[in-house]
C-alpha cells in the first residue's frame, strides 16, 4: 500500500489527531509518516487569537507543504479551516464528529451559574466571551492562550476560577478531570465545525482521496457544511463572535446560529430546519443579517477585535 505523509501542527491535541488518523490508515495497510509543521497561529502565543488578524492562521503553512508535495494530507480541527478553501485544495474526509459543545472547566465551581460575582474566567474566543457575558455580565473574563495542558495548569494554579474549552479536545486527550458542565447549545452555541476533524488534500488527488474515503462520515459532512455555509453567509472567520450548530434529525437538518456583541449586550439567534445543508446555512445566515448581524460584525471589525473575513 501507499506511503502517506500527514502534515500536522505540533500541539499535543493536533498530534493526537494526526496519530489517530495514522493508526486508522495503518489498519488499512498503509505506511504512514507524520510531519510537524509550525503555523502562524502556533508562533504567536502572547496575543489573543481574536487580535492576531491573520487569515488561515492554523492552515496556511500546512497548505504550502501540501502544494509543495512534501505531505500528502493534512489533519485539521475543522473549526480552524477557512470556510472557502484556497484554490487547489479539497476536504477529502470529515470524520465522525465528537461532542461539538463547549465545556465549563473548574477546580472549584460546578457550573457557570455557580460562579461567584466577578469570578475570573479564561477564554481567548470572542464567541465564548460574548455568550458568557450575555449569561453573566458580572464575570471578569481574561484571555487564555496555550495548549490544553498549559490552560489546565493555569486553572489548577489558581490564575482562573474557571476556563471554557471545547469538550471534544478534552475528551480526545483524556483530560476531563475538571469538566464540571457540558454547556448546552441554548446557552453557548459552538463554533462552526467544532468537534469535527477535516482531512485536506490537493484538489484532484484521486488516489489519496480514495485511500481516505472510508473515514468520511455523511452526517458530519452534512452538519458541518451547514454550519460553515452560515458562517460564510455572515462573512465571518473562525475568531469572530459567531456560533453555528447543526444536527441531523428525522432525515432533516436543524441549524441554530448566533451573532453576539463581544460585551454580551446584544445576542441575535436564528433557527431553521431544512434538507439541503448549504442552502439551510445560507438562509439562516441571511436571517441573522436581516436581524442586524452586519452592524454587530462591522463594529467588531472596526474595533480591531477580530480577524478579517477568511479567504
Amino acid at each position: 500500500m501507499a506511503l502517506l505523509r500527514i502534515g500536522s501542527r505540533g500541539s499535543q491535541l493536533a498530534l493526537w489527531q494526526a496519530n489517530h488518523i495514522a493508526a486508522l490508515l495503518r489498519e488499512q495497510g498503509h505506511a504512514v509518516e507524520i510531519i510537524i509543521i509550525k503555523t502562524t497561529g502556533d508562533k504567536i502565543t502572547d496575543v489573543a487569537l481574536s487580535l492576531v488578524g491573520t487569515k488561515g492562521m492554523f492552515t496556511k503553512e500546512i497548505e504550502e507543504a501540501l502544494e509543495a508535495k512534501s505531505i500528502d494530507l493534512a489533519v485539521h480541527s475543522l473549526k480552524d479551516v477557512p470556510t472557502e478553501l484556497m484554490p487547489g485544495f479539497e476536504l477529502a474526509a470529515i470524520m465522525k464528529r465528537e461532542d461539538a459543545r463547549d465545556a465549563f472547566v473548574s477546580a472549584r465551581f460546578g457550573s457557570i451559574s455557580a460562579l461567584p460575582h466577578a469570578a475570573r474566567v479564561g477564554t481567548s474566543s470572542l464567541r465564548r466571551q460574548a455568550q458568557l457575558r450575555a449569561l453573566r455580565p458580572d464575570l471578569d473574563i481574561h484571555p487564555l492562550r496555550g495548549n490544553v495542558d498549559t490552560r489546565l495548569r493555569k486553572l489548577e494554579e489558581g490564575e482562573y476560577d474557571a476556563i471554557i474549552l471545547a469538550a471534544a479536545g478534552l475528551r480526545r486527550l483524556g483530560r476531563i478531570e475538571f469538566v464540571r458542565e457540558i454547556v448546552p447549545v441554548s446557552k453557548m452555541c459552538p463554533a462552526a465545525g467544532q468537534g469535527a476533524l477535516g482531512i485536506e488534500i490537493r484538489k484532484g488527488d484521486a488516489i489519496t482521496r480514495n485511500h481516505l474515503a472510508f473515514l468520511d462520515d455523511p452526517d458530519a459532512r452534512a452538519t458541518t457544511a451547514c454550519e460553515r455555509a452560515a458562517l460564510n453567509a455572515l462573512g465571518g472567520g473562525c475568531q469572530v463572535p459567531i456560533g453555528a450548530y447543526a444536527e441531523a434529525t428525522g432525515g432533516k437538518l436543524r441549524l441554530v446560529a448566533i451573532v453576539a456583541c463581544p460585551d454580551g449586550s446584544e445576542l441575535l439567534r436564528a433557527e431553521q430546519i431544512g434538507s439541503d445543508p448549504e442552502h439551510l446555512g445560507s438562509v439562516v445566515g441571511q436571517e441573522l443579517l436581516g436581524k442586524g448581524a452586519r452592524r454587530i460584525l462591522d463594529d467588531v471589525y472596526r474595533s480591531g477585535a477580530a480577524v478579517p473575513q477568511q479567504p
